[in-house]
């Protein structure tokens, strides 16, 4: 119809104004004419006739009466045109006609359909609680499939990046993939340290010449020579006993016991001290096998590729060399018990107290200071690509948020505890879960990762090149990391290292767990007036778990089946880690005590992805910062008395931990009255309870120089340990600042909303 208007509107138009013409005057003149055919009349004015200027004329009568003809006839052209374009846009189509019939016909059907449907019984809806997840949990995990798996992963050398491991890893994979867990690797290139088979290390002590098989990967090498000198375990307090007992200890070579300290530990603090080399032995105190057992472990103060500190080593190509600033300048070396005897019985010097002696027959363990000593290391780097196999168990309504169970699968030799039961526990929970989830309508809210790690003899260095690769995404959505390494040592007892955000979730599963001795449960093993006591200890710098707490702020936890009164498995980094040691540890039980293991690791697993709300207590963090302050405040008040501090104050990290107490309480508080139910609501607290660890890693020390950056439980001058430990006062400033700062960003991450905010300082 707008066109038709159209058309009629030009036709009008062109009939009114008709044409412009220029006619002739007596005078030579011309004249522009305008022709008003529908208007026509005597008393047209003349606009102008001079200077040529346009006028209005009449047109001739006959032409007025042929133009109104003509009018007439378009009119009723038009008006014929208007009435047949008006008829056929407003006639329904006969297919509009068909198309009804044909909806009505398929709606009917669908009725139809849908009302036999409803006559058909369906299965109900299974609505599984928590006791019935445990329930499904237990009867899946049997002592016979652990063994059986446990036999598959025995085997006699499975050494980081070899064609062993490499196999365990594809086996992992494929038994991943018949699970439908979307398996994928993650492969990184690595550089491990090894023994030179040409040129092997060498101890040599007067005349005799010793040729350890066991080392210490990553030591410095070289030859050094110098006085030799028992340190007992090498402990800081250890060295400083000596050096009250004026026993020199610059360019010494230190004998020290294995125990208490990792590797790393003892060498760093050797090397502080000036010492120019570090032997390590199995004292018959601490480890009962025989005198010939060689040790097997690292020093490296970190994890991961020491070569790619800070960043992942997927191409060695693609970065610049450089090294960990944990790697230590000089050589160190295991002994045998054996080789250690000899030493001792000729070290000569002043006697030892009492805590520095251990058990070895006809040995007095005097402090040496005497004697020379020559220690040559001649390890070599190869270049060696890991495989780490990954595999998932999807949530049904936050795929995005994960809880990662991880063990690794190498070892120097068998490794039978420290590698092939976790890696079993591994498999079988894998198990169990996708098989509540197919058969059992078991249905977790979020997500389950699997993952194999490699070369975690180096320092977790599988592990760590992961969390460096991804450490942008990983730290926002991994909920928890669970360690499976070392997860059966024993039986009689049990321990944990772990998160403070896990603390009651610890005790809530053990409280559930079934005892591997007696008729009760894990909690009832431990004294139960203080539990916290008999279980948790610190986490040590060469846990398993420790990268993903103080490197990536990620909630984790290693837990161990020991036996009664002992803190540790005597048979770890050696060749002695096998199946028939492990049996005597367990008095045979091993099955039985795998599966009360793998049920805690995956009670814990499976409440963290089931239910609505994280089981994280973010109140527990209150008595370590309250006892961390409390240490600096000691530490300020007696160097401002001292006169050494002057103008320095820990009021505002006072306020810093006020600001901590009250976000914790105000996460509390929404819980208690936010409608759990609201995934929306639920999914904000969650979000700001996962904000707690992620915001105690400090912003202001780098990654390659300070791995562990966690305020609390972290290594290096950012730590608020550090402010309690330094004696350089502008250092003390500058640390206390930085220290309270970054506790009050934690506070205000809790806190979620930035109007919220609740910042005294």
């Amino acid at each position: 119809m707008d066109r038709v208007r159209s058309a009629f509107n030009s036709v009008i138009k062109s009939e009114r104004y008709s044409r412009f013409t220029l006619q002739p005057e007596e005078d030579g003149e011309r004249h522009v004419e305008v022709k008003l055919h529908d208007h026509s009349t005597d008393d047209a004015t003349e606009v102008g006739q001079a200077g040529g200027s346009p006028s209005f004329r009449p047109a001739p009568p006959r032409q007025s009466r042929n133009t109104l003809c003509y009018m007439a006839l378009g009119l009723l052209l038009v008006f014929v045109i208007g009435y047949m374009v008006g008829f056929i846009s407003h006639r329904k189509p006969r297919v509009e006609a068909v198309s009804c019939n044909k909806a009505v016909q398929v709606e009917e059907q669908q009725e139809q359909e849908e009302q036999t449907l409803k006559d058909v019984p369906q299965p109900a809806e299974v609505q599984l609680d928590w006791k019935d997840i445990t329930q499904l949990l237990t009867q899946k995990l049997k002592a016979e499939n652990f063994v059986e798996t446990q036999r598959g992963f025995d085997l006699p050398d499975h050494s980081a990046g070899s064609e062993d491991d490499k196999n365990l890893g594809n086996r992992l994979f494929e038994e991943f993939k018949k699970l439908e867990m979307e398996p994928w690797t993650d492969k990184h290139y690595v550089q491990l340290q090894t023994p030179d088979s040409n040129r092997p290390n060498r101890v040599v002590f007067g005349s005799e010449v010793f040729e350890p098989k066991g080392y210490l990967a990553y030591s410095a090498t070289g030859k050094v020579q110098g006085k030799l000198v028992y340190g007992s375990y090498g402990r800081k307090e250890d060295l400083d006993v000596l050096q009250k007992k004026n026993v020199e200890l610059k360019d010494c070579v230190l004998l020290l016991r294995a125990g208490k300290l990792s590797f790393a530990e003892k060498v760093n603090n050797a090397e502080a001290k000036g010492a120019s080399a570090v032997l390590i032995y199995p004292d018959t105190q601490d480890y009962s096998y025989t005198n010939e057992i060689e040790l097997y472990g690292h020093v490296h103060l970190g994890s991961g590729d020491p070569y790619t500190p800070g960043f992942p080593s997927f191409n060695h190509t693609q970065f610049p060399p450089t090294k960990s600033s944990g790697l230590p300048k000089i050589p160190a070396q295991t002994i045998t018990a054996g080789v250690a005897t000899t030493l001792l019985k000729k070290i000569g010097g002043p006697a030892a107290d009492a805590s520095f002696k251990g058990t070895i027959p006809s040995v007095s363990y005097t402090l040496g200071g005497n004697e020379n000593v020559t220690v040559e290391v001649n390890n070599v780097l190869v270049n060696k690509e890991l495989h780490n196999v990954f595999g998932v168990i999807k949530g049904f309504q936050d795929p995005d948020r994960y809880v990662v169970l991880g063990a690794q699968r190498d070892a120097w030799g068998k490794g039978y505890a420290k590698a092939a039961v976790g890696t079993s526990m591994l498999l079988e929970l894998a198990k169990a879960v996708h098989e509540m989830v197919e058969k059992d309508g078991f249905r977790p809210r979020r997500s389950l990762v699997f993952a194999s790690w490699s070369a975690g003899e180096y320092g977790s260095v599988g592990a760590t090149e992961w969390l460096e690769g991804y450490m942008s995404s990983i730290d926002k959505s991994v909920l928890t990391y669970i360690s499976l390494d070392g997860a059966v040592m024993g039986r009689g007892s049990f321990i944990a290292s772990a998160s403070p955000l896990l603390y009651s979730l610890i005790e809530s599963t053990i409280k559930e767990v079934k005892s591997p001795i007696g008729s009760g449960t894990v909690y009832d093993m431990v004294d139960k007036s203080n539990w916290e006591a008999k279980v948790l200890r610190p986490m040590a710098m060469d846990d398993p778990a420790y990268p993903f707490l103080a490197f990536s702020g990620i909630p984790s936890i290693s837990f161990h089946f020991i036996t009664l009164n002992t803190e540790y498995y005597t048979y770890y980094g050696t060749n002695l880690d096998n199946m028939d040691h492990l049996g005597y540890q367990t008095n045979h039980l091993t099955g039985e005590i795998t599966v009360i293991a793998a049920q805690f690791a995956g009670q814990m697993a499976l409440r963290l992805v089931h239910d609505h709300l994280l089981n994280l207590d973010v109140s527990r963090y209150g008595g370590l910062i309250t006892k961390s302050v409390s240490q600096v405040y000691r530490r300020v008040k007696q160097l401002s008395q001292s006169g050494q501090l002057n103008d320095v104050s820990p009021t505002w990290l006072n306020l810093a931990r006020g600001s901590f107490q009250r976000a914790a309480s105000s996460i509390t508080n929404d819980i208690y009255n936010s409608d759990l139910n609201d995934k929306e609501a639920c999914r904000i607290l969650n979000d700001r309870i996962m904000s707690v660890e992620r915001s105690l890693i400090s912003p202001y020390v780098s990654p390659i120089d300070t791995p562990f950056r966690h305020l609390l439980l972290g290594r290096g001058s950012h730590t608020l340990a550090s402010v309690t430990e330094t004696t350089d006062m502008e250092q003390l400033h500058t640390r206390l600042a930085l220290a309270t700062w970054n506790l009050q960003l934690c506070a205000d991450a809790m806190v979620g909303n930035i109007w919220d905010l609740d910042n005294q300082i």
